[in-house]
């Protein structure tokens, strides 16, 4: 009863009359009192039975931490909590027991049985905490524990315990660096794992405790490089800064070959001698006059990271934009670098921090790289609510974007700057124009004028600065400039900045000569004020004095003395030390020795101009957007950013093994192993993809491949078995019953047995009896490919059996020849597809083909014939089943020669793709004569994703570099399924997996056809029947997960309408949403 009163007393209401008065708020009431009465009751409470009271205690307590109050002596009643059943109790017990583990050591490591119960505990959330609190008691004697709980963490179901396991590893290293060995066996561990959660905490550990190990990064560098863009932002921070350090050790220097470049520019562009040689079939000839040039080819993994980093640059994120700018400019070609520019300019709209930070890295880029800001000069512009500092920086990247084309824009912004109120900022800006006129000779002189007008200014700061700065550019040419030395011989008697006195009074000294009547008068007025100068000022009356002494004896030996005896018993000793060495260098006396002889030459020695420069000059060797960089000083911490090696390291390094079941050539074996594993994961597939759905992207991370990222692991896979040279791999690839059914018709009519095979219903049988005959059948695959993925004739004269050919080769009899794209067929409604299907004499259902266009986005350029030295390719969309695998999107390649000599050995260079991405290739063209043209197919697997697919063309002589980006509406195949059916599935596909926009329609798009139409050619979507008929639905699977993709339209008569979209792939609804709304509005 008591802890209820006190707990109900607490809640609020009016203090006792000895005691200050506190808030209602609970957060902010009594409990902050001196009085540790409060704390008892807090006490109380704690002790309670009720978890209630215990709840509401701790919630007041973290309160207290996070108002910054000191609730330390509350530890021994909070820490017997930890083994509290409530779940919320234990979470804030954890939270208050990370914040004084450190302090309160000894009672923690009373409850450290408990820390390691927590460890088994189920929750999660709860495992983490106790890691957390672990890794917080600084004690060496749990240091094994500390070990043990950490291993165990790595290997937690969870990734948010192993993402915590990742933070406690440098704790850990801080507290018995001596355990560094088995830690980095930890973070070898968490490396490997394929999680953006854990990603980035891994490479912060990675890091802290070895850094060095640069092994550890090579084989999940391409890993790291594909998952950057899912990590959360402090991940992709750290993850860019350790791979830019990475890429510039296993790299080669993308600039160090420039003027090789500039030599062989074809030839730097197509490829490197090694791929020549290989492309090239000429043998050792070819390669034997190679090595002689030596043009720079990026490596794949090189553009690999350029290529993921770069969406980054709209990361909302300032650190993250930074990152990739500075990974950038490090890394980067000079042509590709100017893409940073426009992202850096977009965060000068942040804050004043932020501005900060930007402007002192714009600030040294643009010293090197001036025409990558060029275009956004007027966004260094400055406003007069801008404060000091970033006035100053902005200055600084104006002065050094300042050329000759723009200098009159520069200047004339200048002139309004020296108006300003704030003296420092228009000091900067003399200094700042002084800088102009010693860069750009052309507008010395105007610059010149511009500053002696401003010795006429009031504000004696103005003209003290002007004069400083007129000193110096009058050293560049002093012959010429003689009235405006004599203009500022008369200012010494206004000026009182002792620095603008002493630079008048060092350029009178200095060019003596050019005014030999004025230089005699101003000593004398020195010499009478010289008691009353600045330090700074003496000195430079000394030494006009020994110069006009060595000059014009006559007239000031008796003015030199005077001023050599008042020296002499100043009370700076700098100033005493200066004139008796001056007086024995200048007068010799009876044992003077040599340098008396030598004066003039030391006094009246030539003087080089002074260089002025750019204070940011120097500071690249730091690494971009470090805190090293930002104070110009090597902070604790700071990596020295490598050096790029002078040969590239082996870059099979980062090749990943594939597993020895992949290698398999017999389907048999591979399938019994992997159709119990994969008809349980995948049952809603069907059933020949739940035994026979493409077990490569799914083998590494079958946790993984449901994830929202969708990275789809398979690069290793694929990489490998590409680089291994298995071509005809179709009857390996999972493929769709229908397709199954289709490719053994085929295989059979070319077969001995030809017309009398087996029928197709005999053909059409389970995945299990169509793998069985998988190495009689892949044989005829081999035979069956080259012909059917190429037809090569001349545009004049296309001969009658090659069209026989490819019409007997057709996958079915609805399929259209691939020799050239067909105009999309007239749209079927959905009920008379349905009707049509039960009268058809085939198994395989019409639809598909029936309601979508054949080709939904024209032709589209992949490499342009200038480009291609004659060699034109165009590549379409051809939406029909890839023969080869139906996970893969159908592309018809259409090349065409328009050179006048055969273009031979046209192939696909072996591909270094992403993660999730494989290329089936079309096979070798052998010879495309002139005006000849061919097409191919290939397929491609985007892992359902619009990540650009990027491979090498090759001929006999060339390597082109092309890329494909299909549109989201082409990762899909249509389905047909009833009204019921879709309602069914579409209720299953709600909350974050629906994605909804409201439109407007167009007069033009208001008939059934013509929304239809439009749909369909966005996306390869089959219609479904619907009973409303102003609603429109659609359905389709993404072609790599088999993920449903469900677009409902409901059009109003008033012209408004409203567009779903449902599927698990939210990335991939977003998108489509985003399309079809442009196509149906526009």
């Amino acid at each position: 009863m008591s802890a209820a009163t006190a707990y109900s007393e607490d809640k609020g209401g009016s203090a006792g009359p000895a005691e200050p008065e506190y808030g209602h708020d609970p957060a902010s009431g009594g409990i902050f009192s001196s009085d540790y009465k409060r704390h008892d009751d807090l006490k109380e409470m704690l002790d309670a039975n009720k978890d209630s009271l215990k709840l509401e205690a701790m919630k007041r307590i973290v309160a207290m931490i996070a108002r910054g109050k000191n609730a330390s002596d509350l530890f021994p009643a909070v820490v017997k909590n930890v083994a509290c059943k409530n779940i919320e109790v234990k979470k804030l017990v954890y939270v208050y027991l990370v914040r004084y583990a450190e302090e309160q050591q000894d009672l923690a490591l009373l409850s450290i049985s408990t820390f390691q119960r927590g460890l088994k505990d189920p929750n999660q959330l709860i495992r983490a905490s106790a890691l957390r609190v672990l890794s917080s008691i600084r004690v060496p004697i749990i240091v094994p524990i500390m070990m043990l709980a950490i291993k165990e963490a790595a290997s937690d179901m969870s990734p948010y315990v192993r993402k915590t396991a990742a933070h406690a590893i440098p704790k850990l290293y801080s507290l018995d660096s001596d355990q560094k060995d088995q830690l980095i066996e930890v973070i070898e561990k968490l490396l490997a794992d394929k999680t953006t959660l854990v990603a980035g905490s891994v490479v912060m550990a990675f890091e802290e405790v070895c850094p060095e190990r640069i092994d550890l990064i090579h084989k999940n560098y391409r890993k790291l490089c594909n998952l950057l863009i899912d990590v959360e932002e402090w991940g992709q921070v750290v993850i860019i800064s350790m791979l830019t350090r990475y890429a510039r050790t296993q790299f080669l220097s993308p600039t160090q070959n420039e003027s090789l470049l500039e030599e062989n520019p074809e030839k730097a562009f197509y490829g490197s001698e090694e791929d020549e040689a290989k492309g090239a079939g000429s043998g050792e000839a070819s390669s034997a006059a190679l090595p002689a040039r030596k043009p720079y080819v990026m490596d794949p993994d090189h553009r690999l990271l350029l290529r993921n980093t770069k969406p980054l640059l709209q990361s909302r994120s300032a650190a993250v934009v930074m990152a990739v700018a500075q990974l950038y400019f490090h890394l980067a070609p000079k042509a590709e670098v100017g893409v940073i520019a426009k992202a850096l300019v977009r965060l000068l709209r942040s804050h004043s921090e932020v501005q900060y930070v930007v402007l002192q890295n714009v600030a040294t880029m643009s010293i090197k790289r001036r025409g990558m800001f060029e275009p956004y000069l007027k966004s260094f512009y400055i406003r007069s609510t801008d404060p000091t500092q970033i006035k100053i920086l902005k200055l600084e990247v104006l002065t050094n974007l300042a050329s000759e084309t723009n200098i009159p824009t520069v200047l004339r912004e200048f002139q309004t700057y020296i108006r300003s109120m704030d003296k420092d900022f228009v000091a900067a800006t003399i200094q700042a124009i002084g800088r102009c006129a010693t860069n750009i000779g052309r507008v010395r002189d105007t610059c010149l004028n511009g500053l002696v007008q401003l010795l006429s200014n009031r504000d004696e700061l103005v003209v003290a600065e002007s004069v400083v700065v007129i000193k110096k550019l009058l050293q560049m040419q002093p012959a010429q400039h003689g009235e405006i030395i004599k203009h500022l011989a008369k200012l010494t008697d206004n000026i009182q900045v002792p620095m603008a006195r002493a630079s008048i009074l060092w350029l009178i000294g200095e060019y003596c000569e050019h005014v030999p009547r004025i230089a005699p008068d101003v000593l004398r007025k020195m010499a009478k004020s010289f008691t009353a100068e600045e330090d700074i000022v003496k000195l430079q009356v000394i030494n006009l004095a020994a110069k006009l002494y060595l000059t014009n004896s006559k007239q000031t030996k008796l003015l030199t003395q005077y001023v050599l005896s008042l020296a002499k018993y100043d009370q700076n000793y700098d100033i005493r030390d200066r004139a008796r060495f001056t007086r024995q260098l200048i007068v010799p006396s009876e044992q003077g020795g040599a340098l008396s002889r030598h004066a003039k030459k030391l006094f009246l020695a030539p003087k080089p101009a002074p260089v002025l420069e750019s204070s940011f000059k120097d500071r690249d060797h730091f690494q971009l957007g470090s805190l090293s960089h930002l104070l110009n000083a090597k902070a604790t911490g700071y990596q020295e950013l490598p050096d790029w090696p002078e040969e590239a390291p082996d870059p099979s390094v980062r090749n990943v093994e594939v597993p020895e079941w992949t290698k398999c050539s017999n389907r048999e074996k591979r399938e019994e192993k992997e159709k119990p594993f994969y008809s349980d994961s995948e049952g809603g597939s069907g059933p020949t993809e739940s035994a026979d759905s493409d077990p490569e992207s799914e083998s590494e991370s079958g946790s993984e491949s449901s994830s929202e990222s969708g990275s789809g692991e398979s690069s290793s896979e694929s990489d490998n078995e590409e680089q291994d040279g298995e071509k005809g791999r179709s009857s390996e690839s999972g493929q769709s019953e229908g397709d199954g059914r289709k490719r053994k018709v085929k295989k059979r009519k070319k077969g001995p047995g030809g017309p009398g095979g087996p029928s197709s219903s005999e053909a059409g049988s389970d995945s299990s009896s169509s793998s069985s005959e998988s190495e009689v059948s892949s044989e005829a695959d081999e035979e069956q490919e080259p012909v059917s993925l190429r037809d090569k004739t001349p545009p004049s004269s296309r001969s009658a059996p090659a069209a026989e050919e490819v019409s007997l080769l057709d996958l079915e009899d609805f399929t259209p020849p691939t020799v050239q794209p067909v105009s999309p067929p007239t749209v079927v409604s959905a009920s008379l597809a349905a009707d049509l299907e039960g009268l058809t004499l085939t198994e395989s259902p019409l639809v598909p083909s029936l309601l979508s266009p054949v080709s939904g986005v024209g032709r589209q350029e992949l490499l342009h014939r200038v480009a291609g030295e004659g060699l034109a390719v165009d590549y379409t969309f051809s939406r029909q089943p890839f023969s080869g695998d139906p996970h893969m999107v159908s592309v018809n390649i259409h090349f065409s020669n328009s050179s006048d000599t055969p273009i031979k050995g046209l192939h696909v260079g072996t591909p270094k793709l992403p993660a999730g991405i494989s290329i089936q290739e079309f096979p070798a063209i052998e010879s495309l004569a002139p005006g000849e043209s061919a097409t191919a197919i290939m397929g491609i697997n985007f892992c359902d994703s619009t990540q650009v697919a990027n491979f090498q063309l090759c001929t006999q002589t060339r390597q082109f570099y092309v890329s494909i980006q299909p549109p989201v509406g082409e990762l899909m195949a249509p389905v047909f399924m009833s009204e019921n059916e879709f309602k069914k599935e579409q209720g299953k596909l709600t909350g974050m997996s629906e994605v909804t926009e409201r439109l407007t329609l167009p007069d033009t798009c208001q008939s059934d056809h013509t929304v239809v139409q439009k749909v369909t050619a966005t996306a390869n979507l089959g219609r479904v029947p619907c009973g409303a008929s102003d609603e429109y639905r659609f359905a389709g699977r993404t072609l790599t997960s088999g993920s449903l993709v469900l677009l409902t339209l409901d059009a109003r008569p008033t012209g408004t309408a409203q567009l779903t979209v449902n599927s698990e792939k939210m990335v991939i609804g977003a998108m489509l949403v985003k399309d079809v709304a442009q196509a149906l509005t526009q």
